[in-house]
């Protein structure tokens, strides 16, 4: 497995979810599904954590 890197190729919004799907060798759709239901279930953390993970992983 490579290091945590943010997406170029496979990204929506920063490619976060891209570079965690990479990196965990998983789909990025469903990386995306997974990180939106944990969002919504822990009101604004997943918004905050976006951003901290977007301004801390480099990107590819």
């Amino acid at each position: 497995m490579s290091g945590l890197k943010r997406s170029k190729t496979n990204k929506m919004i920063a490619g976060v979810c891209g570079g965690l799907a990479k990196r965990f060798e998983v789909d990025p759709s469903l990386m995306r599904i997974i990180y939106l239901v944990a969002s919504v279930l822990t009101a604004t953390v997943g918004f905050w954590l976006y951003l901290v993970l977007w301004l801390v992983i480099p990107e590819d």
